[in-house]
């Protein structure tokens, strides 16, 4: 018994050693400090600390050593997974995604990370044999993230089947519904860069399915977009666009794939939307 008290005694010092360097702002020590505590807490069988303390070790990695922090963070990601936490490791492959997209710019290891996060909160959610509006929206937003890149990496297909999986597990939820159209929208543009006439045809399939997608503007500028392409009308097409964004400002990726479009039309000018 003595000896686990040491254990525990060498712990606390750790832990309390990990927060003066916090203070000090000398993050990589803390960072070790708390790695430290970490592997004690698990030599003492205390699974739910040696888990906390390898993200509070993350957390301070964050500031200095990115690589480090995903180190940790994964440590603490195979203790919640083993112990069944699930939810919790989601969010903790979102933190490592998100380092990934921000600090070391590998886009292909943050896609992996939201996949894997949205499996876990899908995983969670059908456990429960419930649909959990909390686990669906953190799924679909982690996947988002994903169809998002997929486009912009010119995975096309791995863009759409994304945004048609969320848009349909949308439509039907009261609570996220209004936010289906904008994943047909995305779907549709991916189909239109691919090939007019798939666009065409998704476009009729996403009516079918969701009829309040016929009313919306995304719906209607699509259409539009349809008709310049297959008229090879440049100016026809960028003032459909413009009118568009009068309204509904065009974030990036918008931007990017609507001019990724314009390209294919003959005697497209000077490659801009307005």
């Amino acid at each position: 018994f003595r000896g686990n008290t040491r254990v525990e005694e060498a712990c606390e010092m750790y832990t309390r050693a990990a927060n003066m360097f916090k203070i000090a702002k000398n993050w990589s020590a803390a960072g070790n400090a708390f790695c430290q505590a970490a592997k004690l807490h698990m030599q003492l069988q205390s699974k739910h600390d040696s888990a906390t303390s390898f993200v509070d070790a993350g957390n301070a990695y964050k500031k200095a050593d990115p690589q480090e922090a995903i180190n940790c963070l994964n440590a603490a990601i195979d203790i919640y997974t083993d112990m069944g936490r699930f939810t919790i490791a989601a969010k903790h492959h979102i933190t490592i995604a998100e380092i990934y997209e921000a600090e070391l710019v590998d886009i292909e290891k943050a896609i992996a990370h939201y996949e894997q996060a949205a499996d876990y909160y899908k995983g969670e959610e059908s456990n429960r044999q419930v649909v959990f509006v909390k686990e669906l929206h953190s799924a679909n937003k982690c996947l988002l993230k994903v169809a998002a890149y997929a486009a912009q990496l010119e995975q096309y297909q791995k863009a759409i089947e994304i945004y048609e999986q969320v848009g349909t597990n949308t439509m039907d939820n009261p609570l996220l519904k209004y936010s289906a159209k904008e994943y047909f929208f995305k779907a549709a543009l991916c189909h239109f860069i691919v090939d007019e006439l798939n666009a065409k045809l998704a476009l009729e399939k996403y009516e079918e399915m969701f009829p309040a997608f016929t009313d919306s503007r995304e719906c209607k500028l699509l259409k539009k977009l349809l008709e310049a392409h297959e008229e090879q009308n440049c100016e026809a097409y960028t003032e459909a666009v413009k009118e568009f964004d009068s309204i509904s400002r065009l974030d990036q990726w918008l931007t990017t794939m609507l001019l990724r479009i314009k390209k294919s039309i003959q005697g497209e000018g000077d490659g801009d939307l307005k």
